[in-house]
């Protein structure tokens, strides 16, 4: 961080890439629109890539349901590999907390939006490639560590998601055995798509009995 000099920051890893040479001219503008607003993050889309260079999945929904994943749910349903964070953003609520070691970026984001605070999501912008695996594929500490980002900052941490994220960490491997890595992708994204729908589902009722 001490080396940026730019407004926006992104970070990639070791195996991660820009999916279009024209990704930063895709964003620019929606940069702009936040800054203009005192929004701090923009993000886009991430695909999944497998070994053989076959997108296993996109990555990214719209913020409203993201917000809810992170700060409500307890569960990271996001790829930070895609998000534009502006400086000041860093500038208020601080840097990542190195003591976790695979879910700073969630610890932050909560820091950062726990009270509330919008962001700005490019639906169909793919933003970065990523390779399935890596180091956030140890999914039981990734489950814990965002149990302890919540407790860090007093927000509840067992949660009906978060409980089934772990249970769903704990099978993960005996599962990648018996069915197969692609079988097992295609339920985890069937599970994301579920998730997002119960949750459309929910706030719809509980809008409509708001309005009676």
């Amino acid at each position: 961080m001490d080396q940026a000099r730019g407004d926006w920051i992104i970070f990639l890893g070791s195996d991660d890439y820009l999916w279009e040479n024209d990704v930063f001219e895709e964003i620019v503008p929606h940069m702009i629109r936040a800054e203009s607003q005192g929004i701090r993050m923009v993000y886009g889309q991430v695909a999944r890539v497998t070994e053989d260079n076959k997108i296993s999945c996109i990555d990214g929904f719209s913020w409203e349901y993201t917000w809810r994943s992170i700060i409500i749910d307890g569960i990271g349903t996001f790829t930070h590999q895609g998000m534009f964070h502006h400086r000041s953003l860093f500038e208020r609520y601080g840097m990542f907390d190195e003591s976790f070691k695979i879910a700073g970026d969630y610890e932050l984001l909560i820091r950062a939006f726990k009270e509330g605070g919008d962001a700005i999501f490019v639906k169909g912008l793919i933003v970065t490639g990523m390779q399935v695996g890596g180091i956030t594929s140890n999914s039981i500490q990734l489950v814990k560590e965002n149990a302890r980002a919540r407790q860090n900052n007093q927000l509840r941490v067992i949660t009906i998601p978060w409980l089934i994220s772990y249970a769903w960490a704990i099978f993960d491997p005996l599962l990648n055995y018996l069915i197969g890595g692609k079988n097992v992708r295609y339920l985890v994204n069937s599970g994301k798509r579920l998730v997002m729908y119960l949750s459309y589902r929910k706030k719809v009722i509980f809008e409509h009995k708001n309005d009676q």
